[in-house]
């Protein structure tokens, strides 16, 4: 993590100056105060600045919901206050450490909430330096990480229960011969094969579970190459099906028969066992899914940051470049006796205070985050996206018609980068059918492939786009918004410049009527 410079236009009139924050670079800039303080306010991460001496001057609304105390209850108090006084010391060495040397951070701890309750902290401290580079601050992050890490231990824990203790666990068990027939069950596989094919014979479920392992079952009977953690989905019914972990060896038995007695024959057995993780499973989703959306909501904030840094250049671009036409233009005149040197020099000057303000909103801009090229799914990204804005969806009474094409072949690319653009995509149908005279509001996404590319089409039933803007609005600051509404006309530009470093295209369908329908081309040979 970067070390972090506040300036007075940050803090002077917004909440965190009410603390008695202040001291910063008098050079800085930034957003407006307001966007700052709602940024920092609004944050799904546990927030608070201390002093020097870890006394807290400042919390967010994340932080009192994390740990219970309210913001008068711990202002004033030290950082101590959270702690459990168990985590071992050497950590704080470690973290006052790295502050000493004006280094973040990051680590767990074992806090207490107000209640008295514990929690795992993921936390992250950095210093906050002024122009002097004194440490002035320490910025304190951290999120409860306790159900990730029960999660993770009751998953190991599982495992070895299950193969050390194979007959004393709820699991469902079968025991096949060579021939494939039925050695043995377990009462718990005896209700699976009910679930699975209710008064059919125990074979059939046999083979459906068989079938279900594939490449994996047939290893194991033609290598005899053990497998554990096999995951596997099985329908129950009408309903969405359960998961189960599968394991499965060989036992090799001796032969009993007399004629064995001196050259001793081997029968080999197959046995598989089946644990349901259905509720593991989905609980697993739903914590991805929420830090998936953390991730995503902290990547638009660094997004929008440089979007209106980039808008703040842009806007500047034009004045500086007549100031520099204006510049050139007195010069030759001088050179030909025309000389208005106050005039040329009170040019030059605000030339050069306009260059340099658009050198330092450069120098502000958060860096791009940086991610590599590998195998991405897009079907598993548009499912994600459809996960992540599940509410807005709901809230909207949009109906989602979602036509996957099966099978679909991976494309080298950013998964990050994609995840945002199919997220925007999705959010600009959302906001175009959520007004009052759109009456049937279904949003209809389809995948599907030919020899070179991936297409995906996000269609809406919205208003629509005229014909004569279909091009224009993937111009960078260029909205179709009415005047007054928030809008930073940026979310087609990104997206078609994260399709562009693709080596894709992404166009509006013209021919689309009613609403709108944008298709996106991505290619699947490898791009650099």
């Amino acid at each position: 993590m970067r070390k972090i410079k506040l300036t007075p236009e940050q803090v002077s009139r917004s909440k965190l100056a009410d603390k008695g924050i202040s001291g910063m670079h008098p050079d800085g800039i930034m957003l407006s105060d307001e966007v700052f303080f709602q940024a920092v306010e609004h944050s799904p991460v546990a927030i608070s600045i201390t002093d020097l001496k870890a006394n807290i001057l400042y919390v967010n609304r994340a932080f009192t919901q994390v740990t219970g105390y309210t913001e008068d209850e711990v202002l004033g108090h030290n950082e101590s206050i959270l702690s459990n006084h168990t985590t071992p010391r050497i950590v704080y060495q470690a973290l006052w450490g790295r502050l000493a040397q004006q280094k973040s951070w990051s680590g767990m701890l074992i806090n207490r909430r107000k209640d008295g309750r514990l929690y795992l902290a993921e936390l992250t401290v950095a210093p906050v330096i002024n122009e002097h580079n004194e440490t002035i601050y320490y910025l304190g992050m951290h999120r409860d990480n306790s159900e990730m890490h029960q999660l993770q231990q009751r998953t190991i824990n599982q495992k070895l229960m299950i193969e050390s203790v194979l007959n004393s666990v709820p699991a469902a068990v079968v025991v096949l011969d060579e021939e494939g027939r039925i050695e043995s069950v377990n009462p718990s596989f005896r209700k699976l094969a009910q679930q699975i094919a209710a008064d059919q014979p125990l074979e059939v479920a046999v083979n459906q579970v068989c079938h279900k392992l594939d490449s994996a079952y047939e290893q194991l009977l033609t290598e005899h190459r053990t497998f554990e953690d096999k995951e596997i989905l099985i329908e129950h019914g009408p309903g969405p099906g359960h998961w189960y972990s599968c394991f499965g060896t060989n036992i090799d038995v001796s032969c009993e028969e007399a004629d064995g007695f001196f050259e001793q024959g081997v029968r080999h057995f197959t046995l598989l066992m089946l644990s349901d993780i259905t509720d593991i499973r989905y609980r697993q989703e739903e914590l991805r899914l929420s830090a998936l959306k953390a991730l995503m909501i902290e990547e638009e904030m660094v997004q929008g940051i440089r979007e209106t840094v980039n808008g703040a250049i842009y806007q500047l671009q034009g004045p500086v470049n007549l100031l520099s036409a204006a510049v050139s233009m007195l010069q030759r005149r001088a050179q030909q006796g025309d000389k208005d040197d106050a005039l040329l020099s009170a040019l030059g000057d605000a030339l050069a205070s306009g260059q340099e303000a658009m050198d330092k909103l450069q120098e502000t801009m958060p860096a791009p985050l940086l991610e590599s090229k590998k195998p991405v799914n897009i079907n598993e990204l548009l499912r994600e996206t459809l996960a992540i804005t599940t509410d807005k969806l709901l809230a909207a009474g949009i109906v989602v018609e979602w036509k996957p094409t099966s099978q679909l072949p991976s494309i080298i690319g950013r998964e990050r980068r994609l995840r945002h653009m199919f997220k925007q995509l999705v959010d600009n149908a959302i906001e175009a059918m959520n007004v009052r005279q759109i009456k049937e509001r279904v949003l209809t996404i389809h995948t599907y492939a030919d020899d070179d590319s991936v297409t995906c089409e996000v269609a809406d039933t919205g208003p629509g786009i005229a014909s004569d803007l279909l091009t224009k609005v993937f111009q960078p600051f260029y909205s179709t918004k009415g005047a007054g509404k928030s809008c930073r006309g940026m979310g087609l530009a990104m997206a078609h410049d994260i399709v562009s470093d693709h080596a894709g295209t992404i166009y509006i369908d013209a021919n689309h009527k009613p609403g709108c329908r944008v298709v996106v081309q991505l290619p699947l040979a490898s791009v650099r």
